[in-house]
């Protein structure tokens, strides 16, 4: 059984609620746009880290990580793009992933609006954690975990971050 904190579009910015939840995980997995190179300093050194780079990140993330990531975690393999789409809107480089070989579950970011669905064409899970940084057009921070245990993926959960603007007044 393994733990997974999804997030994605973090734009540089991550607070003690994120920390905190990644410490619950036993793996954290960042669908790209990191914005900067220590935001992955600080996830790994509380879990192991697997993601892929997004469209703002520069040369020392992308030396890091790939565009996509495939890889399994227990018998469910993954298939991870930061611009991807999402069922029935697939972007031409998820499509041709998915064709090669469908996975179990493909996660993508980019677009800041958080969807969980069965693509029944594909039979693969879908997954777009939202945003959990400040930066964009998203009003609510959001983030995913859930459980990989064999080929089940289970107990999937929306963690709503807050407003990302929040103004606070005495």
């Amino acid at each position: 059984m393994t733990k997974i904190l999804l997030l994605s579009d973090s734009h540089s910015y991550i607070d003690d609620r994120i920390l905190e939840y990644a410490s619950q995980a036993d793996e954290i997995w960042h669908c790209g746009d990191f914005g900067s190179f220590e935001i992955i300093e600080k996830l790994e050194k509380i879990k192991p880290l697997k993601g892929v780079w997004g469209n703002i990140d520069g040369a020392k993330i992308r030396s890091e990580f790939p565009e996509v990531n495939r890889f399994f975690c227990e018998d469910v393999e993954v298939l991870m793009i930061h611009i991807g789409g999402y069922p029935g809107k697939y972007t031409p480089l998820a499509n041709k992933e998915i064709k090669e070989k469908a996975p179990k579950l493909f996660i993508s970011g980019h677009s800041h609006i958080l969807k969980a669905m069965f693509d029944q064409k594909n039979n693969l899970l879908h997954l777009n954690p939202g945003a959990c940084g400040k930066q964009g057009w998203h009003k609510m921070r959001t983030m995913m975990r859930f459980i990989i245990d064999g080929e089940e993926i289970k107990d999937l959960e929306v963690i709503e971050l807050g407003a990302k603007d929040l103004k606070f007044e005495i």
